[in-house]
């Protein structure tokens, strides 16, 4: 019986897939959209949208979530009333004088109690990628900490914090060891700064968010990694953990393991673990191998699918994974390689840079007025 029922929820799959391909790769012509995806919607360049028309952008595709990299309070009133759920972001040059609590006070008091709840801001996050694993961010780590909890501090103080989570967006060069999941743990540089994170998150009810991009990966060693295995393709050979036992056929879902095998090493293993970005380059330098616009679109449409499916990860799937995909648009003042100016779903001017399957219930006209 239990491998007849295993058959039938295959076939399910499947079929699930086949009707999603012949409706324009799951597109979401109406509804509350898709509720665990988001998009990060960041400004470093000199030809983008009005932050306007970028919500009525966001609404025509049915995406109520995003998050941006400031507190630029054109962006904040423009998002006031629109139902968007937004998280924002303390830059890391802030994170020093975050370290007094009444700064942090004040910090809150102007870049957020202004606009809450007109504006539906719902979580902070402190810092971005403040560990970057090359030895330039140790002074900066002993600011971190003590800046989410004043920041937190604040928001109780204010009677913010049952709205607000305060949580910090980390890259994959934390941890040690990513493959197989089951090895994931935490750089032992970090062990004194870690279990801090850890505590305020789990005290806080707060995620841990991850910066996970296959395309990494793949670009650093193609010859040994799977196209398929990075880009959600299905079928492929995929990989098992050999001590779990656990089937990955894509990429994503195991560094997302990696981390939550990381964090109950730690004693963590509650903790939820949400992707605060995630993406594919449409363009890149000669030397960036697999940045082309058909890897791009195939990439964030499959992202998609897993999304609209409400998917969860093999070692937990039943909890819906969290996801931000990088980005909405195409930033064409990214230092950098030619990748980094090359990860949006949208042109600058609102035309998409490709398809994958969000409908857009907007005109090309409409979007740039």
């Amino acid at each position: 019986m239990e491998r007849v029922l295993k058959r039938l929820a295959i076939i399910h799959y499947l079929l699930f897939l086949i009707s999603l391909s012949f409706s324009g790769f799951g597109c979401i012509s109406g509804g509350g959209g898709v509720g665990s995806l988001g998009i990060n919607y960041g400004q470093i360049g000199n030809n983008l949208l009005p932050p306007e028309n970028v919500v009525e952008l966001l609404k025509s595709l049915k995406i109520m979530k995003a998050r941006i990299y400031d507190t630029n309070p054109q962006i904040l009133n423009a998002f006031a009333n629109s139902g968007v759920e937004l998280i924002v972001t303390v830059e890391n040059q802030m994170l020093a004088t975050l370290m007094d609590p009444q700064q942090a006070l004040l910090w809150v008091n102007s870049h957020i109690r202004p606009y809450f709840p007109s504006t539906n801001i719902t979580g902070i996050a402190v810092g971005n990628e403040v560990f970057t694993g090359d030895g330039t961010s140790s002074q900066i780590l002993t600011y971190l900490v003590p800046a989410m909890v004043n920041i937190h501090a604040a928001l109780v103080q204010l009677s913010l914090s049952q709205y607000i989570s305060v949580s910090t967006p980390s890259s994959l060069a934390v941890l040690e060891e990513s493959y197989p999941p089951s090895a994931g743990c935490f750089r032992k540089e970090l062990a004194a700064i870690m279990p801090q994170i850890l505590r305020f998150l789990n005290n806080t009810n707060s995620p841990f968010w991850i910066n996970a991009y296959p395309y990494f990966a793949y670009k650093d060693n193609p010859s040994q990694i799977s196209i398929d295995y990075v880009l959600f393709n299905v079928p492929n050979q995929g990989m098992v953990d050999p001590y779990t036992k656990l089937h990955y056929n894509n990429m994503l879902y195991a560094q997302v393991d990696a981390v939550v095998f990381a964090l109950a090493k730690m004693g963590f293993g509650d903790i939820k673990v949400g992707v605060s970005e995630t993406g594919w380059p449409s363009m890149g330098d000669p030397n960036e191998v697999g940045a082309t616009l058909e890897n791009a679109a195939m990439y964030n449409r499959n992202l998609l699918r897993r999304q609209m499916a409400d998917e969860g990860t093999p070692l937990r799937p039943n909890v819906t994974l969290d996801v931000y995909l990088f980005a909405l648009f195409n930033e064409d003042l990214k230092p950098g390689p030619d990748s980094e100016r090359n990860y949006g779903l949208f042109k600058p001017d609102g035309t998409m840079s490709y398809n994958v399957g969000l409908t857009n219930s907007m005109s090309s006209s409409e979007i740039r007025t």
